[in-house]
């Protein structure tokens, strides 16, 4: 199961073109959280939330890892799973961590890119990513 992960499939074009949709759909509006922390951590200014206790100046660079950097090569198509991976991580954070005592509506929008990125990891990015165009079947 875990090797079929590893692969970009036969999309069909209408799918890999409504994966490409989606894909660079989702991570500009991630972007739209990330940036604003790239800032932040360019500038030097640490004021940030420590939600599983590794330290602010940590807890920020791992978010404009996964928010801005991973968000990137998301829209890239380029290791696009290996990206995945920290952005389903920050998510999960968000919504079990930071807003879980929070109404559904505050919890709703972690949820949604959570799951959003979930169904992106196990589908792939599809045909039209530089994955496809630089490794062919292999997929990251």
């Amino acid at each position: 199961m875990f090797k079929k992960l590893l692969t970009t499939g036969n999309h069909s074009s209408s799918t890999s073109f409504a994966l490409l949709l989606l894909r660079v759909g989702l991570a500009i509006m991630m972007l739209t959280h990330g940036y604003p922390k790239f800032l932040k951590l360019i500038e030097g200014n640490f004021q940030f939330g420590d939600p599983i206790g590794l330290g602010v100046e940590v807890s920020l660079s791992l978010a404009v890892l996964a928010e801005f950097l991973c968000s990137l090569l998301l829209i890239l198509g380029l290791f696009s799973r290996y990206a995945l991976v920290p952005l389903m991580v920050t998510m999960a954070v968000a919504l079990f961590v930071v807003h879980i005592s929070d109404p559904f509506g505050t919890q709703e929008k972690p949820a949604i890119y959570l799951l959003t990125f979930f169904f992106l990891f196990i589908t792939g990015p599809g045909k039209y990513s530089l994955d496809k165009k630089l490794f062919g079947k292999r997929t990251f």
